[in-house]
């Protein structure tokens, strides 16, 4: 049993299971009865997803010192006990059932679900590559 953290939008792989968008915001122009029938997810739980204020700044960064601090502040967000609790929750999920994480974004190193996927490691949780 293992967490994948994924791209939202692309193929699923076999036994994914259910998977989950830690998204702001649903994808723009797709009916909500798609989202799943489409590769965007099951479930969507923008708890563990950057604030609009934090997205922005993600948005306008450019240099490694840019996203370092857009890293800091995400991981600030998501140590709240609100948001701790849930990814503890899916860290001991992950030891008895498949499923996905993800987000939008091309580029895992640029996106707020590679420190998802550290944060979720620090808590114990069972990571597929």
């Amino acid at each position: 049993m293992v967490i994948r953290v994924v791209r939202l939008g692309s193929q699923r792989t076999k036994d994914e299971g259910t998977r989950i968008g830690t998204v702001r915001r649903p994808p723009r122009g797709v009916p909500k009865t798609e989202f799943a029938s489409r590769n965007w997810y099951d479930v969507w739980f923008p708890n563990l997803a950057p604030s609009l204020e934090t997205m922005k700044f993600a948005h306008l960064a450019e240099t490694p010192a840019q996203w370092a601090a857009f890293f800091k502040k995400y991981r600030a967000e998501m140590s709240t006990p609100e948001n701790n609790h849930a990814i503890e929750l899916l860290a001991a999920l992950s030891h008895q059932s498949n499923f996905s994480v993800g987000c939008y974004c091309e580029d895992e190193a640029h996106c707020h679900r590679s420190v998802l996927r550290e944060l979720l490691a620090e808590k114990g949780a069972a990571l597929k590559k």
